[in-house]
């Protein structure tokens, strides 16, 4: 078992979305842990605010596996299977970190992870002392250093109860 990292995000009808998909992600991927949401504008593009999180969860899968699943969720919820990264969206999952795997072919770890602060906030919420497999700086120690240079996110709340 390794533990898997997804950052999950919307920004149209993000409530709905987004407990749906932590519904379904719940049955499909197993037990879930869950941060809080976090209310983050947009980047590159105008549009509403998103509201994000991560879950965490242990898995056998593999991460392709991970991934279909993450795909299908994504299309239940409206998702295009292709399209522009920088438009508003009824869901949007991503295979952040699989255990301690680097693997550029696949995108682990995702470079979202020490890019945008939608994601590092609530994945160092969850693992605080989990140390990034590239950098092997903690996550807690790479938040506190990002929220020095960029706005403050506005926490939410729970995603899920």
């Amino acid at each position: 078992m390794v533990d898997v990292f997804v950052g999950v995000g919307s920004n149209l009808e993000p409530e709905v979305h987004l407990a749906r998909a932590i519904e379904q992600l719940g049955r499909d991927l197993g037990p879930l842990r869950c941060s809080q949401l976090y209310e983050s504008p947009p980047f590159g593009f105008e549009g509403p605010d998103f509201l994000n999180a991560v879950l965490a969860f242990e898995s056998d899968l593999a991460p392709a596996a991970i991934e279909a699943v993450l795909t299908t969720v994504e299309s239940a919820e409206g998702r295009p299977k292709a399209g522009e990264r920088t438009l508003s969206r009824t869901l949007d999952l991503d295979l952040l970190l699989y255990g301690a795997r680097v693997d550029a072919a696949e995108r682990l770890p995702r470079a979202d992870v020490l890019q945008y602060p939608f994601v590092l906030a609530p994945l160092a919420e969850l693992a605080p002392q989990l140390r990034h497999p590239v950098t092997g700086v903690a996550l807690g120690a790479a938040w506190r250093a990002m929220v020095r240079t960029v706005p403050a996110l506005k926490c939410r709340g729970p995603a899920a109860d």
